[in-house]
Parts: structure tokens; sequence; C-alpha cells
């Protein structure tokens, strides 16, 4: 079935080694309804003409890379926030899959809820962004509602969906043993759940916000730390039934 044939693509990384198992093509998706204070890619925000293109143009770009995947590899979908063009992405998706080519869905889990469960049936695996346990705090980190992404999590648990999960770190936020225990309990209520990576908060983004025009909402906060980072997920592995 073809679902879309044109979407907004802003960028397409080779030989990615980071999001997902072995060697990926990484493809950012333009256009993002959530404003994470911690976002270093604010330039993805809102869609550009320059960056529409088809379905077919995109996968022929991807399609280079295909003897590089080997038995693990293959296109990880990112952004921006993919759920956004759900109908593009499902396009995508089945044009991967008709080519055996591995997919793996990083998102945020915000989106149509209508079009969770046709677009899951088609990804090999997710990295979700869990990007705050507390329903209180979610929306003041995000801009959005926590509700929409726990849907998604719960249609990936009824498609046995392999998830990766990743929380990224912000000093003063939730470097603390306290937030590790509430990501715990939260991560311990998903099935499916194969890794867990703490991400450290970077700075390295900054620059773009200036060029952008728009306030830095963590102006002034430093990058994480490694080797707190490492306590805290040293602390965190104790607690997360998948690693007991």
């Amino acid at each position: 079935m073809t679902w879309s044939k044109k979407g907004f693509v802003r960028k397409i990384e080779s030989m990615g080694t980071l999001d997902g198992p072995g060697v990926r093509t990484v493809v950012f998706f333009g256009g993002c309804p959530l404003r994470c204070s911690y976002c270093h890619n604010p330039d993805l925000w809102k869609t550009q003409p320059s960056d529409l293109t088809t379905i077919d143009e995109l996968y022929e770009k991807i399609s280079r890379y295909k003897t590089f995947y080997g038995t693990d590899g293959g296109v990880t979908i990112s952004g921006g926030e993919p759920l956004s063009q759900p109908l593009f992405l499902k396009s995508f998706l089945e044009k991967c899959r008709e080519n055996e080519i591995h997919t793996v869905l990083d998102t945020s889990g915000f989106g149509n809820a209508a079009h969770f469960d046709s677009i899951l049936k088609l990804v090999d695996l997710v990295i979700f962004d869990l990007k705050e346990p507390n329903p209180f705090d979610y929306p003041k980190l995000t801009g959005v509602t926590k509700r929409i992404s726990d849907q998604f999590v719960a249609k990936a648990q009824e498609n046995n969906v392999p998830l990766w999960i990743r929380t990224v770190i912000v000093p003063g936020h939730n470097d603390t043993f306290e937030k590790m225990d509430e990501l715990a309990v939260e991560i311990n209520k998903i099935k499916n759940v194969e890794k867990v990576q703490l991400l450290p908060y970077h700075t390295m983004g900054n620059s773009k916000y200036t060029e952008l025009g728009i306030e830095y909402p963590l102006e002034g906060v430093p990058g994480m730390e490694k080797e707190k980072l490492d306590e805290l997920f040293v602390y965190l592995q104790g607690k997360l039934d998948i690693y007991k």
C-alpha cells in the first residue's frame, strides 16, 4: 500500500554506529512538535521547502549503502520527530521492509496515536527517547503531554517491538539518584526493553539558537560530566530488571 509519496527530510548521515545495531544510515526527518529545553537541533523544528523529497529519491540515497549494513545494520529514522509525518514514515518503512532493510525508529513517541499500530508493525526496533518519567514535569521539559508517548509505548509492547530506551541527563535537572529511582520505576513497567542508555547533556547545539534568534532555555548550564553520568548509570542498572 502506498501511504504518502512525499515528505520532508533534512539530512542523511551514512556509516552511523551509535543509533541502533551495526552500521546504519541515519535519516533525519524535518519537523518536531516538541520543544525540549535541552534540544540541540532547533533547526529541525520546522520543515523547509528544500526538505521535500519522494520515497523513491530517499530510497535511492539510502540503498547506496546497503552493502555496508551486513546482517545487523540498516536504516535509522530520526529527526526532528518522525511521527510528525506518519504517512510518509509508513511508506518509507514499507519500502525498506520490501527490500529487507532493518529499520530503527528513533522517537519521543509523540504523534497521532491513530497511526501508531500500523507504523509499529513495520518497525524492527524502536529507540525510545524517554524524556522525563514524571508526568507532571514532562510538559515543563518538552512542551507536550506525556500521555501520548505512554500510548506509543503501550502499542510497541502490544506489537512486541524491541525497545532501546534513552534519557538525556542534564545537570541540575535529573542528575540525582532520586531521579534514577523514578526512571527505574518507569522503565521496569515496560516489557521488550533490550537496552537502556543515559546520554550526557552537551552544549554543542547552543550556537544554533543564536543563529535562529531563539532564546536558549538552558543558557549557562554546563555539559554533563562523564564521571557523574557513569556513577548514575551504575546506580540505575542496579534498579533495572533487565540487568538482574
